[in-house]
Protein backbone atom coordinates (compact mmCIF):
# COMPACT_ATOMS: atom_id res chain seq x y z
CA UNK A 1 0.00 0.00 0.00
CA UNK A 2 1.29 3.63 -1.06
CA UNK A 3 1.94 5.79 1.73
CA UNK A 4 -0.93 8.73 1.79
CA UNK A 5 0.55 12.06 0.48
CA UNK A 6 0.83 14.56 2.69
CA UNK A 7 -1.04 17.52 2.88
CA UNK A 8 -0.17 20.82 1.42
CA UNK A 9 0.43 23.21 3.95
CA UNK A 10 -2.17 26.25 3.99
CA UNK A 11 -1.01 29.62 4.22
CA UNK A 12 -0.43 31.20 7.67
CA UNK A 13 -4.30 33.49 7.69
CA UNK A 14 -6.71 33.74 9.91
CA UNK A 15 -8.75 30.89 9.24
CA UNK A 16 -5.56 28.94 9.29
CA UNK A 17 -3.85 30.40 12.64
CA UNK A 18 -6.34 32.16 14.38
CA UNK A 19 -9.49 30.20 13.83
CA UNK A 20 -7.51 26.70 14.18
CA UNK A 21 -5.77 27.75 17.29
CA UNK A 22 -9.28 28.41 18.90
CA UNK A 23 -11.06 25.62 17.69
CA UNK A 24 -9.08 23.32 18.86
CA UNK A 25 -8.51 25.19 22.64
CA UNK A 26 -12.13 25.07 22.81
CA UNK A 27 -13.05 21.59 22.15
CA UNK A 28 -9.93 20.33 24.45
CA UNK A 29 -11.53 22.52 26.85
CA UNK A 30 -14.84 21.12 26.36
CA UNK A 31 -13.37 17.65 26.85
CA UNK A 32 -11.86 18.27 30.17
CA UNK A 33 -15.33 20.06 30.87
CA UNK A 34 -16.71 16.77 30.59
CA UNK A 35 -14.47 14.98 31.93
CA UNK A 36 -15.30 17.35 35.13
CA UNK A 37 -18.81 17.24 34.99
CA UNK A 38 -18.85 13.11 35.10
CA UNK A 39 -16.39 13.01 37.94
CA UNK A 40 -14.04 11.34 36.13
CA UNK A 41 -10.86 9.89 38.30
CA UNK A 42 -8.04 11.26 36.36
CA UNK A 43 -10.10 14.22 34.55
CA UNK A 44 -6.97 14.99 32.97
CA UNK A 45 -6.49 11.88 30.26
CA UNK A 46 -9.67 13.18 28.66
CA UNK A 47 -8.29 16.04 26.98
CA UNK A 48 -4.61 14.82 26.28
CA UNK A 49 -6.74 12.23 23.83
CA UNK A 50 -8.46 14.46 22.47
CA UNK A 51 -5.17 16.80 21.56
CA UNK A 52 -3.73 13.95 20.17
CA UNK A 53 -6.87 13.39 17.97
CA UNK A 54 -7.81 17.21 16.86
CA UNK A 55 -4.22 18.06 15.66
CA UNK A 56 -5.23 15.94 12.23
CA UNK A 57 -3.90 17.63 8.92
CA UNK A 58 -7.29 16.26 7.18
CA UNK A 59 -10.43 15.27 8.33
CA UNK A 60 -9.18 11.28 7.47
CA UNK A 61 -6.41 12.33 9.54
CA UNK A 62 -8.58 13.09 12.65
CA UNK A 63 -10.03 9.62 11.97
CA UNK A 64 -7.27 7.39 11.57
CA UNK A 65 -6.30 8.58 14.84
CA UNK A 66 -9.10 8.44 17.09
CA UNK A 67 -9.19 4.91 15.96
CA UNK A 68 -5.42 4.33 16.24
CA UNK A 69 -5.48 5.76 19.75
CA UNK A 70 -8.86 3.43 21.02
CA UNK A 71 -7.83 0.16 19.44
CA UNK A 72 -4.24 1.34 20.38
CA UNK A 73 -4.99 2.20 24.17
CA UNK A 74 -7.06 -0.93 24.36
CA UNK A 75 -3.91 -3.17 23.35
CA UNK A 76 -1.92 -1.09 25.81
CA UNK A 77 -4.43 -2.42 28.82
CA UNK A 78 -3.83 -5.73 28.14
CA UNK A 79 -0.24 -5.48 27.57
CA UNK A 80 -0.68 -2.82 31.13
CA UNK A 81 -2.47 -5.12 32.84
CA UNK A 82 0.31 -8.33 31.73
CA UNK A 83 2.81 -6.29 32.87
CA UNK A 84 1.08 -5.34 36.45
CA UNK A 85 0.49 -8.12 37.57
CA UNK A 86 4.19 -9.20 37.71
CA UNK A 87 5.81 -8.31 41.02
CA UNK A 88 8.00 -5.24 40.06
CA UNK A 89 10.28 -3.76 41.70
CA UNK A 90 12.07 -0.08 41.19
CA UNK A 91 14.97 -1.55 39.20
CA UNK A 92 12.17 -3.52 36.78
CA UNK A 93 10.07 -0.38 36.53
CA UNK A 94 13.12 1.24 35.30
CA UNK A 95 14.00 -1.17 32.72
CA UNK A 96 10.62 -1.63 31.36
CA UNK A 97 10.05 2.02 31.15
CA UNK A 98 13.65 2.30 28.94
CA UNK A 99 12.06 -0.57 26.66
CA UNK A 100 8.77 0.94 26.06
CA UNK A 101 10.68 4.61 25.27
CA UNK A 102 12.50 2.67 23.11
CA UNK A 103 9.89 0.81 21.28
CA UNK A 104 7.55 4.24 21.36
CA UNK A 105 10.21 6.55 19.62
CA UNK A 106 11.53 3.87 16.94
CA UNK A 107 7.37 4.00 15.94
CA UNK A 108 5.90 6.30 16.99
CA UNK A 109 6.35 8.01 13.37
CA UNK A 110 6.16 4.70 11.20
CA UNK A 111 2.52 3.92 12.62
CA UNK A 112 1.10 5.72 15.79
CA UNK A 113 -1.70 2.99 16.41
CA UNK A 114 0.89 0.61 17.22
CA UNK A 115 3.34 3.65 19.19
CA UNK A 116 -0.04 3.40 21.20
CA UNK A 117 -0.20 0.06 22.37
CA UNK A 118 3.30 1.27 24.25
CA UNK A 119 1.81 4.38 25.30
CA UNK A 120 -0.76 3.19 27.49
CA UNK A 121 1.53 1.06 30.19
CA UNK A 122 3.51 3.53 29.99
CA UNK A 123 1.65 6.13 31.07
CA UNK A 124 0.49 3.91 33.70
CA UNK A 125 3.81 2.81 35.25
CA UNK A 126 5.14 7.05 35.43
CA UNK A 127 1.72 8.32 36.74
CA UNK A 128 1.02 5.85 38.99
CA UNK A 129 4.16 4.12 40.31
CA UNK A 130 2.95 4.79 43.93
CA UNK A 131 0.34 2.71 43.85
CA UNK A 132 1.61 -0.75 41.61
CA UNK A 133 1.40 -3.28 44.08
CA UNK A 134 -2.41 -2.70 44.40
CA UNK A 135 -3.35 -5.16 41.48
CA UNK A 136 -7.44 -4.77 42.13
CA UNK A 137 -6.89 -0.89 41.85
CA UNK A 138 -4.83 -1.19 38.65
CA UNK A 139 -7.89 -2.92 36.81
CA UNK A 140 -9.96 0.13 37.78
CA UNK A 141 -7.28 2.23 36.34
CA UNK A 142 -6.62 0.44 33.09
CA UNK A 143 -10.59 0.89 33.23
CA UNK A 144 -10.68 4.46 33.44
CA UNK A 145 -7.92 4.95 31.33
CA UNK A 146 -10.09 3.29 28.56
CA UNK A 147 -12.67 4.99 29.05
CA UNK A 148 -10.84 8.46 29.53
CA UNK A 149 -9.50 7.77 26.10
CA UNK A 150 -12.81 7.31 24.24
CA UNK A 151 -13.95 10.37 25.70
CA UNK A 152 -11.42 12.38 24.76
CA UNK A 153 -11.30 10.58 21.10
CA UNK A 154 -14.93 11.10 20.56
CA UNK A 155 -14.61 14.94 21.72
CA UNK A 156 -11.41 15.04 19.39
CA UNK A 157 -13.41 13.17 16.18
CA UNK A 158 -15.97 16.20 16.75
CA UNK A 159 -13.55 18.67 17.02
CA UNK A 160 -11.85 17.67 13.48
CA UNK A 161 -14.88 17.37 11.68
CA UNK A 162 -15.91 20.85 12.95
CA UNK A 163 -11.71 21.98 12.30
CA UNK A 164 -12.69 20.63 8.47
CA UNK A 165 -15.88 21.51 7.64
CA UNK A 166 -16.08 24.32 5.70
CA UNK A 167 -19.89 25.22 6.40
CA UNK A 168 -18.85 25.51 10.07
CA UNK A 169 -15.42 27.39 9.11
CA UNK A 170 -17.68 29.56 6.84
CA UNK A 171 -20.32 29.89 9.81
CA UNK A 172 -18.22 30.76 12.76
CA UNK A 173 -15.40 32.40 10.89
CA UNK A 174 -17.08 35.56 10.98
CA UNK A 175 -18.23 35.59 14.43
CA UNK A 176 -14.59 35.17 15.61
CA UNK A 177 -13.26 37.93 13.39
CA UNK A 178 -15.74 40.09 14.94
CA UNK A 179 -14.60 38.98 18.68
CA UNK A 180 -11.17 39.88 17.92
CA UNK A 181 -9.58 43.78 18.30
CA UNK A 182 -8.94 45.32 15.28
CA UNK A 183 -5.74 46.62 14.91
CA UNK A 184 -4.87 50.21 13.76
CA UNK A 185 -3.53 50.20 10.55
CA UNK A 186 0.56 50.09 10.59
CA UNK A 187 2.35 53.48 9.34
CA UNK A 188 5.68 53.07 7.13
CA UNK A 189 8.17 55.39 9.17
Amino acid sequence: MAPEATPTLQPATFDFVVFDSVMIGAFVALSLVLAQALQLDRPYWVPISCLAVIQGASLRAVWNRQLQRVLGTAAGMVLAWGMLSLSLSPWSIALLVFVLVFIIESTVVRHYGFAVIFITPLTILLAEAAMLDQLPAAAELIQSRFNDTVLGCLVGLVGGICLHSRHFRALLGPLLRRLLPSRPAQHDT
